[in-house]
């Protein structure tokens, strides 16, 4: 655990950067229950019970990518997790998941004590029902106007993550977000950062400005626990941040949010399957709700293709700008503990 650390810092590491890292972190610690404001990305295939308990148990924050999981499959994720550590972790539901409602009551009845909403604006009565578990609520919130129509509604923190991220992405950059909300709303709520951070420095600039934590993902997928087939991992390790690229809409009509991932044949296999969809749409053999929800379901399979199958060429290998940052495969705690210690170097440097 990253207390224990402490007493034995690497050549470099201070003292007193760590004691301001943990004064600017705790509104996040406090805030998760853990001992590093640290938060997992929820990564589809990726996020499951290794993972996310190995998180925990390094002291950070693990997230359940529930993705498109059935509420039976959910039910048991949340309790082999259980199983594997007794720190505490949240669960990533995305809104559109027709299952929502049976979704939450899953959480509910497991006492999931932080769920992560994430997908756009919720249906009415999701929030309520939410908060009426008792879980903290986390929303993302990609723009300025949403995150205080959040906090209004009742969100107890916030994620705004940039289009630096790996997965579904916005248009605006990470420091332009965090430069426009946080200056607004951290202040009332707790505030998350995501996208394109891989490096401890850039975690200790964000705390500056305002944040309570942050949110990595790609950082942690060429972790020893996590379960992706060595061929997703190799091709982290050797890609670039060139290498990541957002997908293109090739149909206007079809609400199509970009992902981003290694570039590969299955970025193209994607515009094909857009036209696919669209022409469905002007044939009305789809409703818009339907369609979307095929695109959906695409990448989810395209994505286990890459991450469980290790067919990195067909499949989508998600992957965030951070992915140069991605070096060699080790263990979740050597991944925190570095992140710690950068940041802790960087906030010295700072105050010196």
């Amino acid at each position: 655990m990253i207390d224990a650390d402490l007493a034995t810092r690497p050549a470099g590491s201070s003292s007193i950067g760590h004691d301001r890292l943990k004064r600017l972190m705790k509104r996040g610690t406090d805030f998760l229950g853990c001992e590093v404001a640290i938060m997992g990305g929820a990564m589809s295939w990726i996020s499951e019970r290794n993972l996310v308990s190995a998180i925990s148990n390094a002291g950070g924050f693990g997230v359940i990518a529930c993705g498109a999981m059935t509420p039976d499959l959910l039910d048991r994720e949340i309790a082999e997790t259980k199983l594997r550590t007794e720190c505490p972790f949240g669960v990533n539901l995305i809104t559109m998941h027709p299952q929502l409602s049976e979704l939450i009551d899953v959480c509910g009845r497991h006492g999931v004590g932080h769920v992560v909403l994430a997908g756009g604006l919720p249906p009415p009565g999701a929030l309520d029902r939410i908060k009426g578990t008792g879980a903290k609520l986390i929303c993302f919130a990609p723009a300025l106007a949403l995150a205080k129509k959040l906090i209004r509604s009742g969100a107890d923190a916030l994620v705004i993550e940039g289009m630096e991220a790996g997965g579904h992405i916005g248009p605006v950059s990470t420091s332009v977000l965090a430069q426009e909300i946080l200056p607004e709303v951290a202040a009332d709520i707790p505030v998350f950062v995501a996208g394109g951070i891989g490096r401890g420095g850039a975690i200790a600039g964000y705390l500056e400005m305002g944040a309570a934590g942050v949110q990595l993902g790609t950082r942690f997928v060429c972790a020893n626990e996590c379960i992706a087939h060595p061929n997703f991992k190799k091709a982290f390790i050797r890609a670039s941040a060139r290498d990541a690229i957002p997908s293109v809409q090739i149909d206007p009509r079809l609400p199509v949010i970009p992902v981003r991932a290694l570039k590969n044949r299955e970025m193209e296999n994607f515009s094909a399957k857009q036209i696919e969809v669209a022409k469905m749409l002007n044939e009305a053999k789809v409703e818009m709700a339907e369609a979307q929800l095929q695109i959906e379901h695409y990448w989810a399979g395209a994505l286990r293709r890459a991450v469980i199958d290790g067919d990195v060429e067909t499949g989508s290998v998600m992957a965030g700008q951070s992915v140069g940052m991605v070096k060699r495969e080790e263990p979740v705690a050597d991944i925190i503990a570095a992140l710690v210690d950068e940041a802790a170097l960087a906030l010295e440097r700072r105050s010196a």
